[in-house]
């Protein structure tokens, strides 16, 4: 099943245990909007390349839209509208003032040069200059994009706009990005758990973790399980994957890895296949890399007793039953990885007041944020008598319904 049915499914689900209005619900599925774009730059040898570039804008009943832009050969358009969607419920969730978005360019970024990407992303940019904006849509770094790509935005928008810090989040820290914001994925990913741990009576200390993806999500959250006691007895990325039952130790794997480029011949643990990782002896198993990993073929085969989803959509419908079967306690994407789109939201606010926060208060504010996110979804799960991701929908669901009824809708 795609990302989009599982994600329609989900919201439908949500939708049936809310009681929705028909009407209402199906207005709730459609975007608000989508944009196409052709972009054409001169390459650096002198031809012509054209490219698609795509905005698609879910919701924004409860502010502006939000969300990344992606810069990847395969962009898939049904993918990229659940991942709006995905957006709008994360941002609801979190109780932050957004909307969902995603959009992206069909390239691939490694075989453009520095100078091409630039060109690129400011012809994308004039493209939708007046399709975003500070209080209408806010782009963000997401696969094949990073801080110097929002720069490019921000400054192609500024000549157009006026200097508009807020515009884009995810912002190199010279211009106007916020501390903390690149550990906040993974630092949002260890508060989720450690309140889920709590309400089993657990803590990070002494737990097992299985971590699949050590990029920037899967390496900070392998970070800071470790530095408060927790084991992880293995871990994965596209390099090659590597287990230790008496626990990998992180700051040597994190060195290691920035020197190689690569997990492989790690000395602090034996090497070990890709796909058994997932099916790892352990406590925790936290999927930080691709959508789709757990499916019907190896989910009987999990040993974690919890699943923490720091990567999109990483648990198939089918795995989820048999999983939820088995007892497995999983805490869904829309509210383990949603420290990201918190700390986006910090920096925006930092922006639009143009006074820049310490790095203590961010950390401070999203653990704040995390943990009253948690509260909502279990009293959610109380009312209903759901799982932690219906409860998750249908806080997040609910939260969008309502602010479309009150401001006037039909």
């Amino acid at each position: 099943m795609n990302a989009l049915a599982a994600t329609n499914r989900n919201f439908r689900y949500a939708a049936r245990i809310l009681g929705l209005d028909s009407k209402l619900e199906r207005s709730l599925l459609i975007p608000f909007r989508e944009i196409k774009v052709e972009c054409s730059i001169p390459k650096d040898d002198g031809s012509l390349a054209t490219f698609v570039g795509f905005r698609i804008q879910h919701d924004n009943a409860r502010g502006p839209m939000k969300g990344g832009i992606r810069y990847h050969p395969e962009v898939d358009p049904d993918e990229v509208n659940a991942l709006a969607q995905l957006m709008t419920w994360k941002t609801a969730v979190a109780a932050i003032p957004y909307g969902g978005a995603k959009g992206g360019i069909g390239c691939n970024p490694r075989e453009l040069s520095m100078s091409e990407l630039e060109r690129l992303t400011r012809v994308f940019t004039q493209k939708i200059h007046d399709l975003i904006g500070i209080h209408r849509d806010v782009p963000a770094p997401d696969m094949g994009t990073n801080s110097q790509t929002m720069a490019w935005i921000l400054d192609e928008y500024s000549k157009f706009h006026g200097h508009s810090p807020a515009v884009v989040t995810g912002k190199p820290i010279d211009l106007g990005g916020s501390l903390g914001r690149e550990a906040a994925t993974g630092l949002g990913v260890f508060f989720a758990t450690e309140a889920l741990l709590a309400e089993h009576g657990k803590s990070i200390s002494n737990m097992k973790f299985a971590i699949q993806g050590f990029g920037n999500v899967g390496s900070w959250a392998a970070k800071f399980f470790h530095e408060h006691g927790g084991k992880v007895v293995a871990i994965s990325d596209i390099t090659g994957a590597i287990k230790n039952p008496n626990g990998i130790d992180i700051p040597a794997l994190l060195k290691y890895k920035k020197s190689n480029k690569s997990l492989n011949d790690f000395q602090g643990g034996n090497a070990m296949d890709l796909n058994d990782l997932l099916v790892h002896e352990c406590d925790v198993l936290v999927p930080c890399a691709l959508g789709g990993v757990l499916n019907k073929e190896n989910a009987a085969d999990v040993k974690a007793k919890f699943i923490i989803e720091a990567a999109n959509h990483p648990t198939d419908p089918e795995a989820d039953e048999i999983l939820s079967k088995k007892g497995v306690v999983i805490l869904p994407d829309i509210y383990a990885n949603s420290g990201g789109v918190t700390v986006s939201y910090f920096e925006w606010v930092q922006n639009i007041q143009g006074f820049m926060w310490e790095e203590e208060k961010v950390n401070h504010e999203l653990k704040r944020y995390m943990m009253s996110a948690f509260k909502d979804i279990k009293a959610m799960c109380q009312t209903h008598n759901c799982n932690l991701r219906m409860g998750a929908f249908t806080l997040g669901v609910n939260r969008v319904a309502q602010a479309t009824l009150l401001r006037g809708w039909e």
